[in-house]
């Protein structure tokens, strides 16, 4: 992707973080709410902005301008995204968990088949939730480990899968997601999109092969299939995208329960959930 293209799509970002005030750990969960609405802000932005750069030269006169901030603008988003991974999930009263939503995108339960996806758990257990992932999403890797503690919470009836969703935005998340795949032929899927999230900011190939040494993994073949399996991978990743863009994902991370998008984001929402699910409310 252009580097000038890069850094408007940085920029969109930086704005909607900001306007949030994503800074402010003491907001909490109002945060977390608002961030869930400006998802579709972002992608909608990046939309447009695609559709403003259509060549090479569209950007004219601006381009010195916009070069000289990109640095600025890059550390910026490299402060907020530190903060934002370092601000605590607040544990909230399940009572309190939703607020009002459109009625259609929130109650619409779509079909997502699991298909060429690894399942975390018992297969057949009756609820299953999908995680639609950008491994270089801060978000992803601040919502990822609540998820997976609240399907620890019930083994044998929760289990979950993850589908990809790199955003063309961030340059790494669709290698990494390759890296997780290519872990998975030697069954440490999970255990491999775990240490992506949590190494967002630090992805690349040598991130990958020390990441596979740490888990175990035959570094050799690891780096053999991550590379030469790249059509086998560009394949299941654009089969993930092409699902997200069919269940309407509006950014990362979406999650859906048993095929219905759901705003849950910590243990005690998700166990809501569930147990509404389970008891047959």
């Amino acid at each position: 992707m252009d580097k000038r293209m890069v850094f408007l799509f940085c920029f969109v970002i930086a704005g909607v973080l900001l306007g949030v005030g994503i800074v402010g750990k003491e907001n909490g969960d109002p945060i977390m709410k608002e961030l869930l609405n400006q998802q579709q802000v972002v992608l909608s932005s990046q939309k447009r902005i695609e559709q403003r750069i259509g060549s090479e030269g569209s950007v004219g006169g601006n381009s010195l301008f916009l070069m000289k901030r990109l640095d600025e603008v890059e550390e910026r988003l490299d402060l907020l995204e530190e903060r934002l991974e370092n601000a605590p999930v607040q544990p909230r009263a399940a009572a309190a968990q939703a607020p009002t939503q459109p009625s259609d995108e929130f109650t619409k339960v779509h079909q997502i088949d699991v298909a060429h996806s690894y399942v975390y758990g018992n297969p057949k257990a009756p609820i299953t939730i999908v995680e639609f992932v950008d491994f270089e999403c801060p978000f992803c890797a601040r919502f990822h480990e609540p998820m997976v503690a609240a399907v620890n919470a019930y083994p044998n009836k929760v289990n979950y899968i993850i589908k990809n969703f790199p955003l063309s935005f961030h340059p790494n998340a669709r290698p990494a997601a390759k890296a997780a795949l290519a872990a998975g032929e030697q069954g440490k899927y999970f255990e491999m999109a775990d240490e992506l999230l949590k190494n967002g900011r630090a992805l690349g190939e040598a991130k990958y092969k020390e990441l596979a040494q740490n888990l175990g993994l035959d570094v050799d073949k690891f780096m053999k299939d991550y590379s030469e399996k790249t059509p086998k991978w560009e394949d299941i990743i654009q089969k993930d995208m092409n699902l997200g863009q069919k269940v309407e994902v509006r950014g990362t991370p979406t999650f859906y329960i048993n095929g219905q998008k759901t705003v849950a984001r910590d243990v005690a929402a998700y166990k809501a959930e569930i147990e509404k699910i389970l008891n047959g409310k």
